[in-house]
């Protein structure tokens, strides 16, 4: 059986404070990283983020940089 689709992820946001589509938006503009709001999925989806995995291991590891650096920011704020 071969699985038939790509690998995504959906982190929960909410400790940032953010609605999801302000952290998408930022997340985009400040370290050019895509995600899906979570409320693209239904209003149960708010406070959370979808993220696809389905990359190279040198592109996840830049993209984990990313993020690190991204929320990193948000704490200092």
């Amino acid at each position: 059986f071969k699985p038939r689709g790509a690998f995504y992820m959906l982190p929960s946001i909410q400790s940032t404070g953010m609605n999801s589509a302000d952290f998408c938006a930022r997340f985009l503009t400040e370290e050019h990283v895509a995600a899906i709001p979570g409320t693209a999925f239904g209003p149960g989806g708010e406070g959370f983020v979808r993220m696809c995995y389905a990359a190279s291991m040198q592109d996840l590891e830049e993209a984990l940089r990313r993020i690190g650096a991204f929320l990193e920011g948000l704490r200092n704020q």
